[in-house]
């Protein structure tokens, strides 16, 4: 047997803490340098009862894509997000045409190259067919004692060497190969049905390259440069994953990359997922020749928001809820200052559009993906006005379900929905208004986020505020991360209690319209006119395009 490890034999048995590898004379295993356990494979029992069988998704002769991996592929015992957690396998589908190929997500956290290959694999195989295509991500697990614990561990490298080993717990023997072993036998099995192997290397962790760093550590020197060496040598496409997603998150920076993850700096939140979900699928697509990015949907562009914008001049974008954007028709009808504000601008320099949606609170923007159309059309000098608050409170799981937790910190819990029986981790109002600041930032553009308007409700002859909550929240956002705040619930509530409570509020109706929370078209000016008086005590230079 080659020897690998430099330093002689004692080194070895140092190396490997006195275990067998000794005897073979062949590397130690990697260490486990992030210290997260996974107990999944732990529960296979019970994860298999909610694993799919394998090609039972499949739609006439359609071919299947069987994913094969670990945890962030498909995380938790039962894969459903309890947890928090989320892989991008679960989300693979979507960039698919289901139509004409279906996904089948048979990963399993807590697994490596040689676990999932010695418990998995050979009931995953039975499904696969002739025409078939099979997405391997193996390596996170790839660590640890070879023969005690989890004895998940392969040898580093893709060589030959081979150690023959008892598990000390079970007395069970077994024949320990290389990472790249493992991969050669994916692929030649997978290929010996008539299917189509594709190897990933691994997403990225939260790991920079120092702590003052903006670069992501990379794998590109362990299990990425193994797995596509394997894949040189074995004439199959690979697909640098880790490479892909690495990259965007070094766009994003070191704050917003946290959100990728949850609770750990390896499992992805569904923010992460679904970063490396699209990953996946510009790899496929960018790869020359591979004949599975023809089952690809698509790539959807959003041609309308942005579609504003005049040549070298910047957007103003309005996000909020019914009291930014309503009907917007009749002029005796309810309006959004979102609306209106557009004439206090001069529109030869900048133009103005609404994305504010009735009824949605900052959480429930986000997850419609509401705000992405925006991020997506924010260019470096746009502007962007944020005003949430009115739909945050009440219901979080039940009924509307669109509430937060209350606050401005870090703070967060998963639920299970009660429409949709999916599990959903929801954070803080305040958690949100910082992510959509700090993605406005990554972008360029800058954010002034709003108090919301207030309401005609009154206490004692005083008109009733939010600076002990909802207010009191979004200027704790804003300060936290960098963003301009006017609290416009002050600035418009002043006015109004300035019209006079002694009347029964009849100059303060008008401005109101069928309820006490959404304005008439003059309430909408008011408050628009409220902003531009807020903002004209900044320095923010959007109040450079005002008239």
């Amino acid at each position: 047997m080659k020897q690998l490890w430099k330093g002689g034999l004692l080194g070895l048995l140092l190396a490997c803490g006195g275990m067998v590898c000794a005897q073979n004379q062949v590397a130690a295993p990697m260490e486990d340098v992030n210290q997260v356990t996974d107990l999944t494979l732990d529960s296979l029992n019970k994860a298999n009862t909610v694993r799919p069988v394998p090609g039972s998704s499949r739609k006439g002769d359609n071919p299947v894509l069987f994913l094969v991996g670990n945890s962030t592929m498909r995380t938790g015992t039962l894969g459903n997000g309890n947890n928090g957690q989320w892989g991008w396998g679960y989300f693979a589908h979507e960039y698919f045409d289901e139509d004409r190929i279906t996904v089948e997500n048979h990963a399993l956290g807590g697994t490596s190259s040689r676990t999932f290959y010695t418990k998995l694999w050979k009931d995953v195989l039975k499904g696969v067919r002739k025409g078939d295509w099979v997405i391997i991500e193996l390596g996170h697990n790839d660590n640890g004692p070879y023969d005690s614990g989890r004895a998940r561990a392969s040898i580093p490298g893709i060589g030959k060497d081979t150690l023959n080993v008892t598990i000390k717990e079970t007395g069970e023997k077994e024949t320990v190969y290389t990472y790249g072993e493992y991969m050669r036998r994916f692929i030649r099995e997978t290929k010996e049905k008539g299917a189509y192997p594709v190897l990933f290397s691994l997403t990225p962790r939260n790991a920079w390259e120092d702590a003052d760093s903006t670069i992501i550590t990379r794998v590109n020197k362990t299990f990425g440069l193994w797995a596509k060496q394997v894949a040189k040598k074995e004439h199959v496409p690979f697909i640098d994953l880790n490479e892909i997603t690495a990259r965007k998150f070094e766009k994003f920076g070191k704050e917003k990359v946290k959100t990728m993850f949850y609770i750990d700096r390896i499992h992805t939140s569904t923010f992460g997922a679904r970063v490396n979900a699209e990953s996946a699928a510009e790899g496929i697509r960018a790869c020359k020749g591979l004949e599975l990015a023809k089952y690809l949907k698509p790539v959807e562009k959003d041609t309308v928001t942005g579609s504003s914008r005049k040549k070298g001049c910047p957007v103003l974008f309005t996000v909020g809820d019914s009291t930014v954007r309503n009907q917007d028709e009749d002029e005796n009808g309810q309006w959004g200052w979102g609306s209106v504000i557009a004439e206090l601008f001069d529109l030869d320099r900048i133009s103005v559009e609404n994305c504010a949606k009735a009824g949605r609170s900052a959480r429930t923007y986000l997850e419609e993906g509401r705000w992405d159309k925006v991020y997506h059309a924010l260019q470096p000098g746009d502007f962007v006005l944020i005003q949430f608050g009115h739909n945050d409170a009440g219901d979080i799981n039940t009924g509307k379900a669109r509430a937060e937790l209350p606050g401005a910190g870090d703070e967060s819990k998963v639920f299970l929905m009660e429409a949709t029986r999916k599990y959903n981790v929801v954070y803080t109002f305040g958690w949100y208004l910082r992510k959509f600041i700090m993605d406005a930032k990554e972008k360029g553009a800058i954010p002034i986020v709003l108090s919301h308007t207030p309401r005609n409700m009154w206490d004692n002859g005083k008109i009733q505020s939010n600076a002990d909550s909802f207010g009191k929240w979004t200027k704790e956002a804003a300060e936290r991360a960098g963003a301009y705040f006017i609290d416009l619930n002050k600035i418009s509530g002043d006015k109004l209690q300035k019209l006079g409570y002694e009347e029964g509020l009849k100059e303060v109706m008008p401005y109101f319209c069928k309820d006490h929370t959404h304005t008439s078209k003059q309430g909408a000016r008011l408050n628009a006119k409220s902003i531009v008086e807020g903002l004209q005590q900044t320095d923010c230079a959007l109040k450079e395009y005002l008239k």
